[in-house]
C-alpha cells in the first residue's frame, strides 16, 4: 500500500519502482559524499556511505533468493535505509542529536526523507513495507538478535538488519586496516577461528549461516524446529559475529569518535545548527516544518558541502579538512 494510490505499471513490480526511485533521488545520490567511519580519508578505497549501500543491498539480495524471499523488497529496503544520515557518519549524528531537542535517529530521518523531503517536499510515496524496513533497521549495541527484534518487522526487513551489519563490520574491518588502527593479529583469534582469516571467508560464513539457520521463513522443512521462524545466525557465527563487533567498537568506532577529525566534524556540525537556526531564510522551501527544519537541513548535506559552508560562516572552523575547502 502507497499512501497516494497509484496506477500499477505494466512492466515493474512496485517494490521495483520503490527501488527505482530510491537510485534516481537525490538523496541517494548525495550518499557518495558522505562518511562511512572514517572521516574525508584522502585514499580511493575508503568505503563511503554509498558503497556501503550497496554492499547491504548486494548481500540483502543473496539472502533474499537464497531464502525465497522478495528479493525486490529487500533491495529498496537496502537502497533507503540510510539516505536520512548526517554528514560525517556517526559522529555528525552524534553531534545532532544533543543539539536537536527532540533528538536525532538517522533510521527516523531517512523515513522523513522518503516520506516527506525528496521530490520538493512530496516525498517518494514508496510502499509501506519500504517504509518499515528503512524505519526499522537501526540496531543497538551488542547482540541485536532475539528479542531485540522489532515486532511486526518482515522477513526481508530483518534481512536487511543484518544484512547492514554484515556489510558495515567486514568493510569497516578492511578500512581500519589500510587506516593502520588494527592489524591482522590484533583480531580477535577465536572469532577469526569461526568466521574466517580472511574479507572474502568471513562473509561468506556470515552470509551461508544465516540462510542455513533461516531456513524455516521458507515454509519448507526447517533444519532447526526449535526457533520460530526469523532471520538468524547459528549460535557459533552469533558469538563470532558479536565479539567480533564489540573489537571493532573498541578498537576502531568509538576511537574515531575521539580523533581530531571527529572532533573537527562536530565543530562543523555545531555552527552550522546554531548559524542556520538564526538565520532560517537560508533552509530551501522544501524544508518547511518550523521544528525540523534545521535538522532536514544539515541532514541532507554531504561532508563537502558542511565543510564549504562552515569555512564561509567561520574560517578556520574545518581544520583538518582544510584540502576539502573547494
Amino acid at each position: 500500500m502507497r499512501d497516494v494510490p497509484e496506477e500499477p505499471c505494466p512492466i515493474r513490480g512496485e517494490f521495483q519502482r520503490d527501488r527505482d526511485r530510491i537510485i534516481h533521488s537525490n538523496s541517494f545520490r548525495r550518499l557518495k559524499h558522505k562518511t562511512q567511519v572514517f572521516i574525508a580519508p584522502t585514499g580511493d578505497h575508503y568505503v563511503t556511505r554509498l558503497t556501503h549501500t550497496l554492499e547491504v543491498a548486494q548481500i540483502a539480495r543473496t539472502i533474499s533468493r537464497a531464502l525465497d524471499l522478495n528479493e525486490d523488497l529487500a533491495e529498496a529496503i537496502a537502497l533507503g535505509h540510510d539516505l536520512g544520515h548526517t554528514p560525517f557518519g556517526h559522529v555528525g549524528e552524534i553531534a545532532m542529536n544533543e543539539l536537536h531537542p527532540e533528538r536525532f535517529r538517522h533510521a527516523n530521518q531517512s523515513l522523513r526523507t522518503v516520506e516527506r523531503l525528496e521530490k520538493r517536499g512530496r516525498g517518494l510515496n514508496l510502499t509501506d513495507q519500504v517504509r518499515q524496513g528503512i524505519a526499522l533497521h537501526s540496531k543497538p549495541r551488542g547482540d541485536f538478535f532475539g528479542d531485540a527484534v522489532p515486532p511486526g518487522l518482515s522477513f526481508e526487513g530483518q534481512v536487511c538488519r543484518l544484512a547492514d551489519a554484515v556489510a558495515y563490520l567486514n568493510h569497516d574491518l578492511v578500512d581500519a586496516f589500510r587506516a593502520g588502527l588494527v592489524r591482522e593479529e590484533d583480531l580477535p583469534q577465536s572469532a577469526l577461528g569461526t568466521l574466517g582469516s580472511r574479507h572474502s571467508e568471513r562473509v561468506h560464513t556470515m552470509v551461508a549461516d544465516v540462510v542455513e539457520t533461516s531456513w524455516s521463513v521458507t515454509g519448507q522443512n526447517g533444519l532447526d524446529r526449535s526457533r520460530e521462524p526469523a532471520i538468524q545466525m547459528s549460535d557459533r557465527v552469533r558469538a563470532a559475529l558479536n565479539e567480533l563487533r564489540d573489537f571493532m567498537f573498541t578498537r576502531v568506532y568509538l576511537v574515531e569518535d575521539e580523533g581530531r577529525e571527529a572532533a573537527a566534524a562536530r565543530r562543523i556540525i555545531e555552527t552550522l545548527y546554531r548559524h542556520v537556526d538564526d538565520n532560517r531564510d537560508l533552509i530551501p522551501p522544501e524544508y518547511d516544518d518550523e521544528t525540523l527544519a534545521v535538522v532536514d537541513y544539515i541532514a541532507g548535506m554531504t561532508d563537502h558541502y558542511a565543510i564549504r559552508m562552515a569555512e564561509e560562516i567561520e574560517p578556520g572552523v574545518s581544520g583538518p579538512f582544510e584540502r576539502m575547502r573547494i
